[in-house]
């Protein structure tokens, strides 16, 4: 099996997702709006970049992780069992946690906002951003070939990351106005 990742793998696969939703967003824009399509596809692409960050294996695929070297569960230690140090950031694991999230947060409300049961739906959709990040987590723990850890810390700083997003797309929201972009009802 030909070992697959580091930040090459992860950059191509950004890139790709990338020009997949750019061109679906130049389809979609005048049926939406510019402000609605950008944030429709700005989130969709994004969540693409963060499972490329948090699934692609760092260096490579590492082959066969032996059983007695991975987790058997995940960590609830605070600041879990990742170096203090990252691969990609040098701020420290924790902060890219945080800020790998705060598009998304940015980016469901804008999405969000442009109806007017939006303000059920942000926070349903920050729930929804939990989720997505406890399903990583999970997946970290399950495939042991990623050679990731499985640790809640990091949903912690996810869903902080999302929060501190959400807060970015109120302004944001209040800047653009999604809901002037609305179509009228047929």
């Amino acid at each position: 099996m030909v070992p697959v990742g580091g930040i090459g793998v992860m950059l191509a696969g950004a890139a790709g997702a990338f020009l997949v939703c750019a061109l679906a967003a130049l389809v979609t824009r005048r049926r939406l709006g510019w402000v609605a399509t950008m944030a429709w596809w700005g989130l969709l692409w994004w969540l693409v970049v963060i499972a490329l960050v948090t699934l692609v294996p760092a260096n490579g695929a590492p082959g066969v992780v032996p059983a007695e070297g991975r987790l058997p569960t995940c960590s609830w230690d605070l600041g879990g069992p990742a170096p203090e140090g990252f691969w990609v950031f040098d701020g420290g694991q924790r902060l890219l946690n945080t800020v790998l999230f705060v598009p998304a947060g940015a980016l469901l409300v804008l999405v969000v906002s442009r109806w007017h049961v939006g303000w059920l739906l942000a926070p349903l959709g920050i729930l929804a951003l939990a989720a997505y990040s406890a399903a990583i987590e999970w997946v970290q723990l399950e495939l042991a070939r990623i050679d990731r850890a499985c640790d809640v810390t990091d949903v912690v700083d996810n869903v902080t990351g999302a929060l501190l997003g959400f807060v970015v797309g109120l302004v944001l929201a209040l800047v653009l106005r999604p809901w002037r972009h609305r179509r009228p009802a047929r």
